[in-house]
């Protein structure tokens, strides 16, 4: 049973609404959080709300890949967007920030399956030829979500209510859920293999104690302290566990074995390391142009507007260009842009305009954006259709691995540049003496106008040269992943997307039966 082609396009559309959904539900959360900490409570148990949705969709991506390929795409699919939807209702009930982590992290399960499982039903669905345009389009839905996330959740909690964050999901999810449950069609035929618990087990372990230490250290608890070097040691213990695990099963959760080809190897470095670089740059240029140059956004959507708008623009070029163009060499221009992007950041100064850090942002984003497109394709280009699904979702998490890395390790980076410039600043015998309940290590606290009103002029020439001057040391870090991606394009190889050579092997598939084949 083939999905007829003039169905294809409410399928597209489906898949468009739940990336959206799901990529866009972290960025409408964010600018709410403030609102439901005033009500639940639980300022010091805030960061749980975020971590365990991370954790859960990062430890979900490469088991639901692995089993949508072993028993298709459409069942996981939909089990993925009514879990979440479940979730999201669930958190409209919180009634404490405790039941908060506990809801969003059923909506991480959700999101860990629908995240890499929706590239790849798009994959399977459309013909190669169409496939690198539908790839930018993708990938341009996913970085407009950073747009209109942050605008939507400003305005949702401000005229409406926090619940309603959650709530929206519904909707977009029923849309989606009902143009994939009633126009998707795939092959009934499935292989059943044996499921790699023990590798997924402790995946999921080492995940929970790696993100959790990142969260906790410096915060809740000193880095040199007992719980944050046992969560460390745990890490280390079921990553060990991991790969002893994965070396021996027959039906592994991330097959070792694809890093063996150069493609897929470089494309999943790629996509950690340039994750990192750019969510640095998303999350200190707002920073930068509130605290450092005195903005008026109240929100990063307006702040990144333009950086998000030049991904758009080559994440569709690149999905286009990829039948005629290497990956290599589309990936290669891009991260030029990038790495230029942000080595000119680190030339910023209080008197910088805002035009330039605009020009900047452009250049920032022009650089990421094919790498949403480009390297999707890259990572499933020598493998075979039934092994699509892990191939993917391996790309998938290492994507969301290096960026919760990059916020986490450049968070401290920049954290400890402010307090020593400020400390250093105020040692040398300040006039004027810091006001009461300033906190170094929150640059947010610095960009509250009622706290900015009550800082002394000279104090907060001070601690404004400290905020820029530890961003450009940041972003100067940032610059080691940016060039490393870089280094690493050249090394992909000339592979290109061969529409023919895919259709081929479609046919081969189809007649042979081989395990699970989708259909167009």
């Amino acid at each position: 049973m083939s999905t007829p082609s003039n169905k294809i396009g409410i399928v597209i559309g489906g898949l468009l609404l739940a990336i959206l959904m799901a990529s866009m539900d972290n960025t409408i959360t964010a600018t709410a959080m403030g609102t439901i900490i005033g009500e639940l409570g639980g300022l010091d148990k805030f960061v749980w709300v975020t971590s365990a949705y991370m954790v859960a969709e990062m430890a979900g991506m490469p088991i639901f890949g692995k089993l949508s390929d072993m028993y298709g795409r459409k069942r996981f699919f939909i089990f993925g967007i009514l879990v979440f939807m479940f979730g999201s209702v669930l958190c409209g009930t919180a009634t404490s920030i405790e039941q908060l982590s506990l809801y969003r992290a059923v909506q991480g399960i959700g999101a860990g399956a629908l995240m890499p499982i929706t590239f790849t039903i798009m994959f399977d669905a459309v013909a190669p030829e169409n496939r690198g345009k539908l790839g930018g389009l993708f990938g341009a839905v996913f970085g407009m979500s950073s747009i209109f996330g942050p605008l939507l959740g400003a305005y949702i909690t401000e005229y409406i209510h926090w619940e309603w964050i959650f709530y929206i999901n519904l909707p977009l999810g029923l849309i989606s859920f009902a143009m994939i449950a009633f126009f998707y069609k795939e092959s009934l035929e499935h292989s059943k293999q044996k499921i790699d618990w023990w590798g997924a087990g402790s995946l999921v372990c080492a995940i929970v104690c790696l993100i959790f230490a990142l969260e906790l250290g410096g915060k809740q608890y000193a880095w040199t302290s007992l719980q944050i070097g046992s969560l460390f040691a745990g890490f280390l213990l079921f990553a060990l566990l991991f790969l002893f695990v994965e070396k021996r099963a027959e039906e592994p959760i991330i097959s070792f074995a694809m890093f063996r080809t150069r493609l897929f190897a470089t494309s999943n470095v790629l996509a950690m390391l340039s994750g990192a670089a750019f969510i640095t740059a998303s999350v200190y240029i707002p920073i930068f142009i509130q605290g450092v140059l005195g903005g008026s956004a109240t929100n990063s959507g307006y702040v990144l507007l333009p950086m998000m708008l030049g991904t758009v623009v080559t994440a569709t070029a690149g999905g286009s260009l990829m039948t005629r163009i290497p990956y290599r060499s589309i990936m290669i221009m891009t991260l030029i842009l990038l790495v230029a992007g942000i080595a000119l950041m680190t030339t910023l100064t209080t008197g910088s305009s805002r035009f330039t850090i605009t020009v900047y942002m452009i250049m920032i984003g022009l650089g990421i954006g094919s790498s949403f497109s480009v390297l999707s394709n890259a990572a499933i280009h020598s493998f075979s259709i039934r092994q699509r699904g892990a191939a993917n979702s391996t790309l998938t998490f290492l994507r969301s691995l290096g960026m919760t890395l990059g916020i986490t390790i450049f968070g401290i980076i920049q954290s400890h540049a402010l307090t020593k410039h400020l400390t250093e600043s105020f040692a040398q015998g300040s006039q004027t003496a810091v006001p009461q309940g300033i906190d170094f290590k929150d640059p947010h606290m610095l960009l509250d106008p009622a706290t900015r009103a009550h800082i002394p002029a000279e104090v907060l020439r001070v601690i404004t040269e400290g905020l820029s001057s530890s961003i450009i040391t940041t972003f100067a870090w940032a610059l080691i992943p940016a060039v490393l991606a870089l280094a690493a394009a050249f090394l992909m190889g000339k592979d290109k997307l061969d529409p023919a050579a895919e259709a081929r092997e479609l046919e081969e598939a189809k007649a042979k039966g081989e395990g699970y084949v989708p259909s167009h």
